[in-house]
């Protein structure tokens, strides 16, 4: 990909964007939640949802940690008399996300459905549109999904080791910084995510620069689609800071990217 004569900036998340994490990453965290609750709570995808609106949990592991804690709470008890290992969480959480061989990866993650085409993104490059990814993802996770099943080689990746958690808009600085060869050029950046955290990352970015502009596309993920939720799913990411709310990412082409920047 060149890094240059670009005439808008994306950077897509993954989780839900990428690929569909609605039987992998989630069930993991409801997986995990049931686990450390001895079998007394499993969280639905709707109480998720719920506790990712809130716009700070984009971690899974400390959403599954979060689950528990709540839990025990709602049982009269205080967050300190809660025994419960950080470490072990993940663990118990990677072991059935990523799987329990150390050698190849065969846990849930080897389920997740695409989203998207590596047609789409060589169109965006055909229209001068540069793109990236900045996940809260652990790098190995994106990596499996970005060169593994669409064949990558080399992206420019800001994943969870990488920089702070969203809605801190440090990593969506770090993967601008690369698309631009660290030569800014003030060209239109849109970020594209699932959840309020991501949304409210653009809104960040634009309070630390607001010379350049920014714009939030929020996308459904697959799991609420043509369901009850969709609507106030799709509320949620506008209220949040989203400029329009897709149900699918490659609707996000030229015309519509035009379209977006033209009306602010």
């Amino acid at each position: 990909m060149q890094t240059e004569n670009f005439t808008t900036l994306v950077v897509f998340d993954i989780d839900g964007v990428i690929r569909d994490v609605g039987n992998s990453y989630r069930r993991a965290i409801a997986d995990t939640v049931e686990h450390f609750t001895q079998g007394k709570y499993r969280p639905t995808m709707i109480e998720i949802d719920q506790l990712k609106s809130e716009g700070v949990w984009n971690n899974d592991w400390e959403a599954s940690r979060e689950l528990v804690y709540r839990y025990y709470q709602s049982q009269g008890q205080q967050r300190q008399q809660i025994a419960l290992d950080y470490n072990q969480l993940v663990a118990f959480f990677q072991g059935k996300y990523r799987g329990l061989n150390p050698q190849q990866w065969d846990g849930y993650i080897t389920t997740e459905p695409l989203l998207l085409s590596i047609e789409y993104l060589q169109q965006l490059n055909a229209d001068q549109i540069g793109w990236g990814f900045f996940s809260g993802a652990t790098r190995g996770s994106a990596e499996y999904v970005l060169k593994k099943r669409l064949g990558l080689t080399e992206t420019i990746l800001v994943a969870m080791e990488d920089a702070p958690s969203k809605p801190d808009p440090t990593g969506l600085f770090k993967a601008i910084a690369q698309l631009e060869n660290n030569n800014s050029s003030l060209t239109p950046v849109l970020y594209v995510g699932d959840t309020v955290a991501d949304m409210y990352t653009i809104t960040e970015a634009q309070q630390i620069q607001p010379e350049r502009l920014w714009l939030g596309v929020g996308v459904l993920p697959p799991h609420v689609l043509g369901t009850s939720q969709q609507t106030e799913y799709s509320n949620k990411l506008i209220n949040a800071g989203a400029t329009t709310v897709l149900n699918n990412v490659e609707k996000l082409n030229a015309n519509l990217i035009q379209q977006l920047i033209s009306n602010i």
